[in-house]
This record gives C-alpha cells, structure tokens and sequence, in this order.
C-alpha cells in the first residue's frame, strides 16, 4: 500500500527540485527515499526504477519549458517570436538546470509520441517556424538547428564556458539576429 501522502507527482517534482539543486545525475531512487524518510522499495510503488523517473522528469520539465514558451510566443511573429522563444528557452535552462538537463535525455518514440507536452511543443515551434515559409523537410531541419544552438549556448553559459570580456547577453542577441537571417534565407531542400 502507499505510503500516506506519497504520490507518483510528489516523487516526480521532488526529483526535479533535487536535480535543480544537485544535477540530474545525483536524482536516485535512494536519494528520493531519504528526502521522503522512506525506504527505496516505498517508492516503487510510483515509479518502476531510475529511467522511468528520469522519464517522467523529462515529460514534467517538457511540459514546464513549452509553457513558458508558448506564452512568450502568444501573438508574435517573426523575428518577435523567435526572440521571445528564444528567451524563454534560455531562461528556463539556466533557472532549472536540473530539469533541463531531463528534457535532453533519449525516450522512446512512442512515449513521445503520447505526451500531450511534447506534441505541443512540435505544434507550437513549427507554427513559429511556418512563419518563415518553412515546410517538411525543412522544419526538421530548422528544428534541429534551433535546439543544437540554443542547447550549445545554454550548456556553455551554464558551465562558464564563455570568457571572453563581451556580454553573454550581447552574444546571445546576436545569436538570435543570425537565427533570424538564416531561417528568412533558408535553402530550400530539393
């Protein structure tokens, strides 16, 4: 029987905060266990073992993340929404480290596939993208852009891997600005 009080989301936003606080690879069924008072096997009750907790962090932090962003997006366009997009993204990274790091964990397609999050946040970024003109195979594409650059940035900011005397934040404007240029000039796939 579960223990009182503990819940499958319990478990899960505990994970995250620890992973926040201590990095995603220190979120263990034993840490949780200790956080809770509980022994490991109490927890089994809501999770099945480390990948499916991992799981469910990632799919919570996704859900988290597409949020912030779908509301900077909300009523722009462009350069606007990209910016915005941007913006959210990075913040959301460099607030929730932990958490982030979730979201770029390997799953199973078919859980992708069912996870009402992780389909918003296709439908939300290739809706900003179709703004440019953009259409299959050429989102992917773009997609894969956007996230290899944004994630980049966001792993060497988060790691201080920036030294130079220029503002990150100027850095990343411009990275932004170069975004823009190349998703308004896309080469088209033949």
């Amino acid at each position: 029987m579960p223990r009182a009080g503990l819940t499958t989301d319990r478990v899960v936003a505990a994970a995250a905060e620890l992973a926040d606080a201590s990095g995603f690879e220190s979120v263990t069924v034993s840490a949780l266990a200790r956080h809770f008072g509980v022994r490991d096997a109490s927890l089994y009750t809501h999770v099945r073992n480390l990948q499916d907790l991992r799981v469910r962090m990632a799919l919570l932090a996704g859900g988290e993340l597409i949020d912030e962003i779908a509301a900077a997006v909300a009523g722009r366009a462009g350069k606007d929404a990209l910016a915005a997009f941007a913006g959210a993204y990075r913040a959301y990274a460099l607030r929730h480290p932990g958490r982030y790091a979730a979201t770029q964990i390997r799953m199973d397609q078919s859980l992708v596939a069912d996870s009402p999050a992780l389909r918003r946040t296709a439908e939300i970024t290739h809706g900003m993208l179709r703004a440019y003109g953009l259409t299959e195979p050429d989102l992917t594409d773009a997609v894969r852009l956007l996230r290899a650059t944004f994630h980049g940035f966001c792993a060497l900011e988060a790691t201080g891997g920036f030294g130079a005397s220029r503002a990150v934040q100027a850095s990343w404007d411009r990275a932004v600005d170069a975004l823009h240029v190349a998703l308004k000039n896309w080469p088209r796939a033949d």
